[in-house]
């Protein structure tokens, strides 16, 4: 028997929170070969024509850090005592800061990426996300092995605690896919928040400890990143890799129940709110 859709003004904005997510898990399983066939075919564009290819996946985050090593050696840059060979220890805390900025960027883009389809085809628009994600840890899985060939280069061998890590970035996955999913409604209607709001984040990285100690010699910076919840999910993370340990649980508990709830409010938005914006986009 087919399933009866009826189709009533502003039907969505009576759908429940947790009733919103309920759909898109069901959806997200209904449409799982749609998912697959369009991360294929957009995954293989991206390198298709490149010269390098994936080549880029490797070279881009050692370039990044080429740049923290050298204001380091030069002694621009005062990280601190890291424990570890600095360029081991800044790049696999830009590789995890790098799987935020993925996530945010690729749920940013949901509703970007799939505009052709969005116009021409009847789908749930929330299986863009799916596929957005999974293309990022496509990337994401060959630099972050690349860091750990680093660091086993430099002598460090990471704790067996790294088995948790695909538990421990979820609520990166949380909070950037949430804040993204909130940035592409709105960049519809005003472009420019989303520019302001990437700047914001190009800022950010240096109220985090991820080119430098956590302990620094400033309070003000001090305060400030105690109070930043990204220096418990990404330097927490990056922390529990190396060390084996993580020196404040509670303040990494507390900013993942923080990005669960973000991420629920974000997933509740964008469902109510996108059938308003296809039409913007038409």
């Amino acid at each position: 028997m087919e399933e009866i859709i009826i189709y009533e003004p502003d039907s969505r904005k009576k759908v429940g929170l947790f009733k919103t997510w309920t759909i898109f898990f069901r959806n997200s399983l209904r449409f799982r070969e749609l998912i697959l066939e369009v991360f294929k075919r957009d995954f293989v564009a991206v390198y298709k024509k490149s010269l390098f290819g994936v080549g880029w996946i490797i070279l881009s985050p050692l370039i990044g850090v080429v740049s923290w090593v050298f204001m380091n050696a030069t002694g621009i840059l005062s990280p601190g005592d890291v424990g570890i060979p600095y360029p081991a220890y800044v790049l696999l805390g830009t590789s995890i800061w790098g799987l935020f900025m993925g996530f945010y960027s690729s749920a940013a883009e949901t509703l970007a990426a799939g505009a052709g389809f969005i116009l021409q085809v009847k789908y749930p628009h929330e299986v863009l996300l799916m596929k957005q994600t999974a293309q990022h840890l496509a990337n994401f899985l060959l630099s972050f092995l690349l860091s750990v060939l680093v660091l086993l280069l430099f002598g460090v061998v990471p704790s067996w605690k790294i088995l948790f890590f695909p538990i421990l970035i979820l609520p990166l996955f949380f909070l950037g896919a949430g804040i993204g999913l909130i940035i592409s409604v709105i960049k519809v209607v005003a472009l420019d928040f989303q520019k302001g709001f990437d700047l914001f984040l190009g800022l950010v990285i240096f109220i985090t400890p991820i080119i430098y100690s956590q302990d620094v010699n400033n309070e003000l910076l001090r305060r400030i990143v105690r109070w930043n919840p990204l220096t418990y999910l990404v330097g927490g993370t990056r922390d529990l890799i190396i060390y084996g340990y993580m020196d404040h649980w509670p303040g990494f508990i507390f900013s993942a129940v923080l990005s669960l709830a973000v991420f629920i409010f974000a997933g509740h938005f964008f469902f109510v709110s996108e059938q308003k914006v296809v039409e913007r986009m038409i």
